[in-house]
């Protein structure tokens, strides 16, 4: 019984998942309910309130599922920057849009957090903790460009500061562009190519730090 009842508890959850992606996808976050998602879900108030606090608690798992493929990945490829680190950022951008363009439902979270998320109420916290999961990533991108620094790969002067938010800039920003008309051309094989102008870009010409 104990089991049943604990994977009952996950069918609700995932079902509450799915129907607020959906809602929040064809609604907006602002314009959806719980009520909304509920309906959608079939079930009633109190099941969602099992399981979540709010709208943004239901917000934050939706993030968190769709950003955990990126996350691992990125976790991955800083554990190996030994030997090329340059290299290691471009598989690091290749993948996260390669996979973007595969995957219809980070598409459609991400579409969530990008153009269907206003930045007020119980949101604005969930909102705060992406912005925090951006920092952490920059900051992986950082220890990348140091190490690439270190093993002669970029100059001594190079500005990291900058180098990180070109790189990071560039990534969000294609997924962002691109997921407002998808159909405008296939990310997904013209990633690796895009990445390359960027990663080319950096060794030949990175922002450097002033003198003095």
């Amino acid at each position: 019984m104990a089991r049943k009842t604990k994977e009952d508890a996950e069918h609700t959850y995932s079902a509450l998942l799915e129907a607020a992606e959906q809602m929040f996808f064809d609604k907006g976050v602002a314009h959806t309910t719980l009520a909304d998602i509920a309906s959608a879900a079939g079930m009633t108030r109190g099941a969602i309130y099992w399981h979540f606090k709010d709208k943004g608690a239901l917000l934050q798992a939706l993030f968190a599922q769709a950003t955990l493929p990126m996350e691992n990945m990125l976790a991955e490829a800083t554990a190996y920057t030994a030997t090329d680190p340059l290299g290691a950022l471009r598989n690091i951008c290749v993948q996260a849009l390669t996979t973007l363009a595969g995957s219809p439902r980070q598409q459609r979270v991400f579409n969530i957090l990008f153009h269907k998320c206003e930045n007020v109420g119980e949101v604005a916290n969930v909102l705060q903790h992406e912005i925090a999961c951006r920092d952490e990533c920059q900051a992986k991108f950082e220890t990348i460009l140091l190490e690439a620094i270190a093993q002669g790969q970029l100059p001594a002067d190079t500005d990291v500061f900058l180098s990180r938010q070109a790189v990071h800039n560039f990534t969000v920003g294609t997924m962002r562009e691109w997921l407002l008309e998808p159909q405008s051309y296939p990310l997904a094989s013209a990633a690796p190519a895009m990445v390359d102008m960027l990663i080319a870009g950096l060794r030949t010409c990175p922002p450097r730090v002033p003198p003095g």
